[in-house]
């Protein structure tokens, strides 16, 4: 089992679940610290790496075929910046954006078919889920460039299914909805931690990286002939992106 973004948030949530259902986990990320002390706490193997960097990709693809075939592999790193219209965003951002929401995850799975192929001869089945987002399938003012990459990252996913059309290859795709974990807000807004606390003030019970992960669990340890091609998962208190409730769910009487 291979983990991308493993250094935080739902990635690491997952190495930890993975962890205790039994599974022999490599969490990938770039910051070696973090790494270390969930290898520490798990008992996952690590491997650092940025995921944007076509020799970091090699590198992880040549260290786990020296060590056998990948079973399953969780695309989960990603990330967005800004909140900015169209018309006003950064370029920059945008570039970013779909460098590590599309490109990376397309780097990753390019480089790891074989040994998921390998894999899925070892099992009887191989999985692929790609964390996404509730942003690749629903538009949002101020989605901007975080939009057009998670839509891009979900048309990835949905062709590569077709493509592996007739192998013991699951392709699934989560895409969570408002998650609370401790740096996805913040990296948005540029470390601006009271503008990051904003997001999530006055939710009730927004999900976190947990919930994910235990979703993600799940629909990799389903009977192998069960394929859950798409799992949307929003707190209650989220009916879209734009749409959030803030303060306590209370059933509404009739007049």
């Amino acid at each position: 089992m291979v983990v991308t973004g493993a250094s935080s948030g739902i990635g690491a949530a997952t190495v930890r679940a993975f962890r205790a259902a039994g599974w022999s986990v490599l969490g990938v990320a770039r910051r070696e610290d973090r790494l270390l002390a969930l290898a520490a706490e798990t008992g996952a193997e690590v491997f650092v790496a940025d995921l944007t960097v076509q020799a970091d990709v090699e590198a992880l693809r040549d260290h786990l075929e020296a060590t056998g075939g990948v079973h399953a592999l969780v695309n989960n790193a990603g990330g967005a910046k800004g909140l900015d219209s169209v018309e006003r965003s950064d370029v920059d951002d945008w570039a970013w954006m779909f460098e590590v929401n599309v490109l990376a995850v397309k780097r990753v799975i390019s480089a790891l078919l074989p040994l998921l192929r390998r894999g899925a001869v070892e099992r009887g089945v191989a999985d692929i889920l790609n964390v996404t987002s509730i942003a690749g399938h629903t538009a949002y003012v101020g989605g901007g460039g975080y939009n057009a990459a998670k839509f891009a990252a979900h048309a990835l996913t949905a062709v590569l299914r077709l493509e592996l059309n007739g192998e013991p290859l699951r392709v699934i795709e989560v895409a969570p909805g408002m998650v609370k974990t401790d740096e996805f807000a913040l990296v948005r807004f540029g470390g601006d931690r009271a503008r990051a606390d904003a997001v999530y003030s006055s939710v009730p019970e927004p999900l976190v990286a947990e919930d994910i992960a235990e979703v993600i669990v799940d629909a990799v340890t389903k009977p192998r002939h069960v394929d859950l091609d798409l799992i949307v998962v929003k707190p209650v208190a989220q009916s879209a992106p734009h749409l959030v409730a803030k303060g306590p769910l209370t059933v509404r009487t009739e007049d």
